[in-house]
């Protein structure tokens, strides 16, 4: 008899715990600490993996975390496939035959739920936590990922459409659309380091090789207009720096000498309020990485479900 009350007792303790952890109301570092040890280290094998098979990989991740937390915050909407209650995210202006990683995305979702034994760990989370941890393995800074986001039931194209920065802005919407998100122009310019990694397609910058003659330098112009012509070759490549598949300044060194591949890129450095900034980050890698860090935790920490907000999705491309 006293053994099976304490075996009771032992049993509602471990689910009051369990409960607990599942609808914490904050973040914590160390969310994932007691219940699945393994879980970031499998994170970061499978990132690693991808990575070694494709650099550019890298860079994609980032971006689906950066286009993720941008529409109602850090929750995995991003990854939600189309249905005929959810209005995919994929399909976005910013999004549509350009996001990718999502396969890299649902390996890391299998292996994590093998090692911790159950759907444990958010989408949100691996997303949050393979940005970071694509940055690390392409040479850039580390910083500590604050851990406990919970997964979108919704998802809007439209809100993606609105809220996503465009490659076309003016420094003044830039400004304002990071404003929207609780950043400030350090974070604006910081974020944009992000650049220093992946390709554009040719769409993007076209306007900007052609016809902005007096923002960019006019040999790097005709450079890009050899792989992308004045018509045809949408989809076409260019790296955003040139160093496309490692995490360095070189990205805003091009800013300062008018080689900015994208209009919104070369904004912040075009006689503005960034211009400082932007050269600072340019002589001083160090700043940059630190800034960058900073502000990676700063956008990640967007607006997150916590508690019994949302659900922690067993597969990351539908609700439970």
């Amino acid at each position: 008899m006293a053994l099976s009350l304490t075996f009771l007792l032992l049993s509602s303790l471990i689910i009051f715990s369990l409960t607990s952890h599942a609808f914490s109301a904050s973040l914590s570092p160390y969310f994932y600490y007691k219940v699945c040890p393994k879980a970031l280290p499998t994170i970061k094998r499978v990132v690693q993996d991808a990575i070694r098979q494709e650099r550019r990989m890298g860079a994609s991740i980032l971006r689906l975390h950066f286009h993720d937390c941008f529409v109602n915050g850090c929750d995995a909407s991003i990854l939600l496939d189309q249905t005929t209650t959810i209005d995919s995210e994929k399909t976005a202006f910013a999004n549509n035959n350009s996001a990718r990683g999502f396969e890299v995305i649902d390996k890391i979702k299998s292996e994590v739920d093998k090692v911790c034994g159950r759907s444990i760990v958010s989408c949100a989370d691996i997303l949050t936590v393979a940005a970071r941890d694509s940055v690390v393995a392409l040479g850039g800074p580390s910083w500590q990922v604050q851990l406990g986001r919970r997964d979108s039931t919704t998802a809007s194209r439209t809100q993606a459409n609105n809220d996503i920065p465009s490659p076309f802005m003016d420094l003044s919407l830039l400004i304002n659309n990071f404003k929207n998100q609780g950043l400030n122009e350090k974070d604006l310019v910081a974020l944009s380091g992000g650049h220093t990694l992946g390709f554009a397609q040719c769409f993007t910058f076209r306007n900007r090789i052609y016809n902005e003659t007096n923002s960019i330098d006019s040999i790097f112009a005709k450079q890009r207009q050899s792989s992308c012509p004045r018509t045809g070759g949408d989809s076409n490549l260019a790296p955003l720096d040139q160093t496309p598949s490692f995490c360095d300044t070189k990205y805003f060194i091009n800013l300062v000498a008018k080689k900015g591949l994208l209009h919104s890129d070369q904004e912040l450095f075009s006689g503005g309020r960034t211009d400082n900034l932007v050269s600072t980050y340019s002589r001083k890698p160090w700043i940059f990485s630190k800034d960058f860090a900073n502000s990676m935790i700063k956008m990640g920490n967007i607006k997150p479900l916590t508690g019994n907000q949302g659900q922690i999705r067993v597969n990351c491309r539908k609700l439970n």
